[in-house]
């Protein structure tokens, strides 16, 4: 799931990545928002949310909503670097790897809020779920060539539209519209059902809820780090 790439994946191994991480993505998503009223996945909302203050004069929240933003992209960047670099090696559990970072950082962010090392607005615990959710958006990217986003549902929304389209019209693709109709429904239907877990387990154990998806993404990730 985290090592084939491209054109050597297949619908089931995609279906499998998207169900799993966008469950994890939903779940942090809504979790943050239950903790601190702010969208740690949804970088849509935040930039519109950013010029809906910068055009009232709230310079302090349009610059929150930045920097969630920048770190974002700043988690698809660092996941962009290694990958690339992994790849120029050959090492084809670079996407593995990446995961399990990400979910070391879950598990540290969990660890930090329930040990009190965090603000009480919440505000650093949004950032860092930002970063992760910007390195598993960038993994899901890569490996799958677009195919596979699992931290947010406007494109995929776009993408039953237009497969919903091709199979109305009996395109000669009518088996690929098929396909990536499953592919987008399994994923917003996962980040949708992660979502509500979230909110779920983030009233009964609050932190915990983070130290959970992280030790999730490592037992997804870790069999194939060291898998021969």
């Amino acid at each position: 799931m985290l090592i084939r790439e491209g054109n050597e994946r297949n619908q089931s191994i995609d279906l499998r990545l998207a169900a799993m991480l966008s469950l994890v993505a939903g779940a942090l998503n809504a979790a943050g928002f239950e903790l601190a009223g702010l969208f740690s996945a949804n970088m849509t909302g935040n930039i519109s949310a950013m010029a809906d203050n910068l055009a009232k004069g709230g310079w302090g929240a349009a610059l929150l909503f930045g920097l969630i933003v920048v770190v974002f992209i700043l988690g698809a960047l660092i996941a962009g670097l290694l990958i690339e670099a992994g790849r120029q090696r050959g090492k084809r559990r670079i996407y593995a790897a990446v995961v399990a970072m990400e979910a070391a950082l879950l598990i540290l962010t969990g660890l930090a809020a329930l040990a009190g090392l965090t603000g009480a607005d919440g505000v650093e615990i949004i950032c860092l779920l930002a970063v992760a959710l910007g390195m598993q958006n960038a993994v899901s990217t890569r490996i799958s060539r677009a195919r596979v986003r699992t931290t947010h549902v406007s494109g995929m929304a776009t993408d039953i539209g237009l497969s919903l389209a091709g199979l109305w019209l009996r395109s000669a693709e009518s088996a690929r519209y098929r396909g990536l109709l499953a592919l987008h429904v399994t994923t917003i239907l996962a980040f949708l059902g992660g979502g509500v877990m979230g909110v779920v387990l983030h009233r009964i154990a609050g932190p915990v809820t983070f130290l959970c998806c992280g030790l999730l993404l490592a037992l997804i990730a870790l069999p194939e780090v060291f898998r021969r």
